[in-house]
C-alpha cells in the first residue's frame, strides 16, 4: 500500500514553518494518543503516522529530501533517514519526541498525560526491560531480482522471547513484585543543582530496567533473562535498483529485548550475484559482444542477454571495433527516483588465433585490395572520444 503524503497527515501545506508543523504534530498526538483512544488500532496507526511524519518534516535536511524524492528520499531501505518508518518505531521511540515538542524533563504539564506510555502510573503502558541488539545479516541478489524488486524469506538464528514466561522471566505472575526503588514506575528522578538552578531528570529505573517490577522466582525455561535462542523466519521487502553494499533495516528483527524489553533492527547488507554475461556500471549494465570479421563487414543479427531476456540487435555493415550500442531503459531503475539506466554494447571484432593453409591465403589476397587500407575518416572517433561519451 503507498504511503499518504506527510504534509497531508499533519494537515499542514508544504510552505509551512517549524512552528506550524510543531503544532499539527501536538494536535495530532493529543487526538490519537492510545491512552484518549483505548483498544482502538486505527487510532494507534494515526497516531504512528503522525509520529513517523513530524520525525521527517522537523528535521531540515530530511525534509529536503522527502520534498525532493518523496518517501523515497527518507525511507532506509533506500538511503534515507528515517529508521524504518511507522512499523519500524516504538512507542518508546516515539514518546520521546514528546520532550521537545511538551517540554518534557518530568515538568511539563503534558507529562502526566503521557506517563501511561513513558513509565509512570497512569495508563499501564510503561515500558520493560532492555532493548534487544541489533543483527546483520547478508542477502545475496541476482542482477535480475535488483531489477524488479523481491520479496524473500530468510531464516535468522537470533534471541527471542521466551514462550513459556511471556518474556518477563519469572516464574510465574506471582514470582514478580513490584520495584522497591521505582515505586512500580519503571523510572526514577533525579534532581542536581547546577550554575542554572535545580534541573529535573527522569531515566530508567536501574534495578528492574524500566518494568517496574522484580522477579523473586526465575522462568525454568530461560533462568530468568526473557529470551530464548532459536530460529525465525522474516519475510522481507526489498526495493528495486538497490546496490552492493547498501544496507535495508527492519524495526523490531533484531535480538529480542531482556526481561520483555523491545527486539532490536535486524541489518540487511545487500550482496551482489555476479551475473554470467552482464556486469553493472551504476544504473546500466554493459555487454561485450563478440563478432567476427565478416560479420562485421557484411552486418549481420544477433542475440544478446538483457535482464529481461535475450533480445536481436542489428550489426549494421561496416561495423568498427569498439562501436557501443545502446538500449535505451534495459538497465537498472533508481531507489529514490524514476531514473532507471541503459544497456550499453560493445562490439569487439575477433581476430583468429589460429588460420588453416586456405584461410591465410585468402587474407593474404585479399589485405593487398584497395577496401581492406585502412581510412579513417573525420567521423571516425577514437577511444578517448568514445568513453567521454560513455561517461557523459
Amino acid at each position: 500500500m503507498a504511503k499518504k503524503d506527510f504534509y497531508h497527515i499533519l494537515g499542514v501545506p508544504k510552505n509551512a514553518d517549524a512552528d506550524a508543523i510543531k503544532k499539527a504534530y501536538r494536535k495530532k498526538a493529543l487526538e490519537f494518543h492510545p491512552d484518549r483512544n483505548p483498544g482502538d488500532k486505527a487510532a494507534e496507526d494515526k497516531f504512528k503516522e503522525a509520529a513517523e511524519a513530524y520525525e521527517v518534516l522537523s528535521d531540515a535536511d530530511k525534509r529536503a529530501r522527502y520534498d525532493r524524492y518523496g518517501h523515497a528520499g527518507v525511507d532506509p531501505n533506500m538511503g534515507g533517514g528515517f529508521r524504518g518508518g511507522a512499523g519500524g518505531m516504538t512507542m518508546e521511540d516515539i514518546f520521546s519526541q514528546f520532550g521537545d515538542i511538551f517540554g518534557g524533563g518530568g515538568n511539563s504539564p503534558f507529562d502526566e498525560f503521557f506517563r501511561g506510555q513513558r513509565g509512570g502510573g497512569g495508563g499501564g503502558g510503561r515500558p520493560t526491560g532492555q532493548r534487544g541488539s541489533n543483527l546483520r545479516i547478508k542477502v545475496k541478489l541476482t542482477l535480475e531480482e535488483i531489477a524488479t524488486g523481491v520479496s524473500k524469506k530468510i531464516k535468522v538464528n537470533k534471541q527471542l522471547h521466551c514462550q513459556t514466561c511471556g518474556g518477563s522471566g519469572a516464574k510465574d505472575r506471582s514470582s514478580l513484585q513490584t520495584c522497591g526503588t521505582c515505586r512500580g514506575s519503571g523510572y526514577v528522578r533525579q534532581v542536581r543543582s547546577t550554575f542554572l538552578g535545580q534541573m529535573q531528570t527522569t531515566t530508567t529505573c536501574p534495578t528492574c530496567q524500566g518494568s517496574g517490577e522484580v522477579v523473586t522466582a526465575s522462568c525454568a525455561t530461560c533462568k530468568g533473562d526473557g529470551r530464548v535462542y532459536g530460529e525465525e523466519t522474516i519475510e522481507m521487502d526489498i526495493p528495486a535498483g538497490v546496490a552492493e553494499g547498501m544496507q535495508l533495516s527492519l524495526g523490531g528483527k533484531g535480538n529480542a529485548g531482556a526481561k520483555g524489553g523491545p527486539a532490536g533492527d535486524l541489518l540487511i547488507n545487500v550482496e551482489e550475484v555476479p551475473h554470467e554475461h552482464l556486469h553493472r556500471d551504476g544504473l546500466n549494465v554493459a555487454y561485450d559482444l563478440f563478432v567476427n570479421f565478416a560479420d562485421a563487414a557484411l552486418g549481420t543479427s544477433v542475440e544478446v542477454p538483457t535482464i529481461e531476456g535475450p533480445v536481436k540487435i542489428k550489426v549494421p555493415p561496416g561495423t568498427q571495433a569498439g562501436k557501443i550500442f545502446r538500449l535505451k531503459g534495459k538497465g537498472l531503475p533508481s531507489v529514490q527516483s524514476y531514473e532507471k539506466g541503459d544497456q550499453l554494447i560493445q562490439v569487439n571484432v575477433w581476430t583468429p588465433k589460429k588460420l588453416t593453409d586456405e584461410e591465410r591465403h585468402l587474407l593474404e589476397k585479399m589485405k593487398g585490395m584497395p577496401n581492406f587500407q585502412p581510412d579513417p575518416g573525420k567521423g571516425e572517433r577514437g577511444f578517448f572520444d568514445k568513453m567521454k561519451d560513455y561517461f557523459a
